[in-house]
């Protein structure tokens, strides 16, 4: 069974930095892309980077120049690097992939920015 697991999130103070890890198992990160998504209280769940098979890589414009999604295979396990962070980051953050058609998600980790 397919398995995404996340962990890293946090409390942080505004301009502050994270790191998330998404391990897979039973999933090859090489061969199929993944994603992370993060969900705000009473907001809905929006994609916030992704990164691709052959390593292209896409953001949020909210996001974008302060995160970044990157890669290990050896590992297989992908990481958003999070820097100045804004108390809107505020969220529950999921790791997600859909090989071979079938939606994957992790359970989750909540990274909170204080102002």
């Amino acid at each position: 069974q397919v398995q995404l697991v996340e962990s890293g999130g946090g409390l942080v103070q505004t301009g502050g930095s994270l790191r998330l890890s998404c391990v897979g198992s039973r999933i090859s990160f090489s061969l199929t892309a993944v994603a992370w998504y993060r969900q705000a209280p009473g907001k809905q769940r929006e994609m916030v980077a992704r990164i691709l098979r052959d390593g292209g890589t896409a953001y949020a414009d909210s996001v974008k120049g302060r995160f970044t999604i990157s890669r290990d295979s050896a590992k297989n396990t992908v990481y958003l690097q999070m820097n100045s962070l804004k108390p809107e980051d505020t969220a529950v953050y999921y790791c997600y992939s859909r090989p071979l058609a079938t939606d994957y998600w992790g359970q989750g980790t909540q990274v909170t920015v204080s102002s």
